[in-house]
């Protein structure tokens, strides 16, 4: 398990960051009318951020890997 999470450690930050987020943008601008389909709801809006997260920093951890071999190469 400890290989796992060193090897994908920038991309679990990203989703969990991406959590806190997801929570902070629904409790400050959120809709509040109810009428917005992700929104209005904090069950959908905080997956939602760690999704985002976790799909941005996992980009961000392929263009590092592969400035290192292109570094080591």
């Amino acid at each position: 398990m400890l290989p796992f999470i060193r090897k994908n450690a920038i991309t679990i930050a990203g989703v969990i960051l991406g959590l806190i987020g997801g929570y902070l943008y629904w409790q400050f601008i959120g809709c509040t009318s109810g009428t917005c389909a992700i929104q209005s709801d904090p069950w959908k809006m905080t997956p939602y951020g760690g999704l985002m997260g976790g799909l941005t920093a996992n980009l961000l951890q392929d263009m590092l890997r592969k400035k290192k071999v292109n570094k080591n190469g």
